[in-house]
Formats: structure tokens, sequence, C-alpha cells
């Protein structure tokens, strides 16, 4: 098969008409992130305390995958209005409270619907490390091209020389010139996130991800995918997620936090119950310990904890 620009194969990989996001068993069935279990129903209470503290009434969650997030948020505070974006029809174990939206083809494409949201949270958590983006590599000759790849095989090249907004964007954002660097163009994930800021009157915006800043950016890049539960090499065949860490301070933002300290702020520490529960109340000894566990787990380093907060507030 001829190669094509990572882009563009791993925008059809995920989004096209037989793409990861769109099988019936859903991301859930190959790995688990913050939005499962344990530490989903502490992440969807915090999340409804800073929709309460910013005087919010309205959820939005952005990528929502089978709506496991707001599930937990609605556990936590089942007053908030709800809304779920995605690729897929409305999930049949989402509750009929809870509003949903189709977007129209994945990644960057929201639903038109979407817009003037007034009072609204919205949630873009593990969503923009898997807005398809350019991939690019040094040559022997110091010029940065796109990387190539062929859509069954994973089989990489070199092509065209990096020009336009993206050589642009590389210039401000992750200069390089070394042979043999990667660079992933966060361009595409810029644009994302300035859409869903454009749609929303009044309210917050957090963008939640894996992620870097300047100086501390990857020398080879992070694309790779994940399959039944392994990190595997990334193929665009549709079979595996795929997935790249973000650039997450060219985002527009006004606050960019670890999400250690992001959590802490909203009472989240992970910290063990005292000892003395067990005896007085056991019951309420053993809740606490497993949400206890649930948080260490989200503020872990090498971990969750790792994850970058980009915030932006609007009006």
């Amino acid at each position: 098969m001829t190669p094509v620009a990572w882009q563009q194969a791993w925008q059809e990989a995920l989004y096209g008409p037989g793409g990861f996001y769109r099988s019936a068993v859903g991301p859930s069935g190959h790995f688990s992130t913050a939005t499962h279990g344990g530490p989903g129903e502490v992440l969807g209470a915090a999340l409804a305390r800073l929709a309460r503290e910013n005087d919010l009434d309205h959820v939005v969650d952005v990528g929502a995958g089978r709506g496991e997030l707001l599930g937990h948020v609605y556990a936590a505070q089942p007053t908030l209005r709800r809304t779920g974006v995605d690729v897929v029809a409305r999930p049949a174990s989402l509750d009929p409270s809870a509003e949903w939206l189709v977007s129209p083809g994945g990644g960057p494409d929201l639903p038109d619907r979407l817009r003037d949201l007034d009072g609204a949270l919205v949630i873009a958590h593990e969503w923009l490390d898997v807005v398809p983006c350019p991939v690019a590599e040094v040559d022997d000759r110091g010029v940065l091209r796109h990387v190539l790849v062929d859509p069954v095989t994973g089989a990489e090249s070199l092509g065209e020389p990096l020009d336009g907004d993206d050589l642009a964007w590389v210039t401000a954002h992750w200069p390089t010139d070394r042979a043999g660097q990667r660079v992933e163009v966060g361009l595409p994930r810029d644009r994302a996130w300035a859409e869903l800021v454009s749609r929303v009157a009044r309210g917050v915006l957090v963008a939640v991800d894996y992620g870097h800043r300047g100086g501390d950016r990857p020398a080879r890049g992070t694309l790779t995918a994940y399959r039944h539960g392994h990190q595997v090499a990334p193929v665009p065949d549709g079979t595996c997620d795929l997935t790249a860490h973000v650039a997450m301070d060219s985002l527009d933002h006004d606050e960019l936090v670890d999400q250690r300290t992001a959590l802490r702020g909203l009472g989240v520490d992970g910290r063990t119950p005292p000892i003395e529960l067990a005896g007085s109340d056991p019951h309420a000894y053993l809740t606490a310990l497993a949400s206890g566990s649930a948080a260490a787990a989200l503020v872990a380093p090498g971990g969750f904890g790792d994850f970058l907060w980009a915030v932006k507030r609007v009006g």
C-alpha cells in the first residue's frame, strides 16, 4: 500500500468507518483510564466540586467514551446537568438524565449543537492526545520532513519537508535540527482546543492529558499504540489506539499545573485513613481506604499524577 502522512492514517484508523473508536467494545475494552473504576469515582467527585466552586451547573465531557466519567459526576452530584460528546451513538448504559451529542468525524470535529455553553465545566480528558497530528523527523541533512506510514504494516519513510503553518508551529514550540529527532506537530491540537473554547460563552475548560512543556520535549516523540491492555507498535490499521503526548503549553490557557497539584486543590490527597477508624467503624474505614487508594492512583508519580491540566476560564 502507498505510504501516507501519519496524520491522515491516524485519523482513518481511529475515526474512519471501521475505526478503533467506533468499535462496539470501545476503548475500555483495551485499557483503563483515570475515568474508570475507583479513580473515576474520585475524579468525578473532584470535578463536581470544581463545578460548584465556579458556580457552574453543567458538565460537558468531550471524548466521553461510553460515558464513564459522566456516571461518576452524577453519583457525586445528581443535580448537575451532564452532556457527553463522542463519535459513537448514545451508550445504552448512560443515565437517562444525561444528554449525548455525536461528533461528526472524531478528533477535532465537534457537533454543531455544542455552542454557546453558559455555566459549563468542559472537560477534555485524554481527548487531545488522540487528535491526529503530523509527525515529522529530521533527516541526515538537518531537514525536518513529514513521516509517512504504510497503514497496513506500520512501516515508515520520510516524505516532503515540513513547511507552512506546521513548520511555523515547530519553530515556535518545538525547534530541532538534530538528525533522527522527531516532532509531533501540535497545531491540530491547538486548533481543536481553540474551537472548543470558542463554543463556551461562560465557563471553565480543562484539558487533562499526558503532555510536555517547552524545555522538556521528548527527543524521539511519543507516538505509540495500545491493544488489549498492552503497549504495542503504532500501526494505523484500526485495531489499536494511537496516541501521542500533547504539547500542553502551546494550548490557550490561564493555568497549567500537574494533576497532583490540581486535585490536591480540590481536596484529593490519597492519604490512608487513620487506623483508629478501623476499630470504631470498620465499614467506614474500608470505604475510606478504598477511596484513599483510588485517590493515590490519581496523584501517583509515574502514572496519572503526571497528567497536566490546562485550564481556561471564559466570560
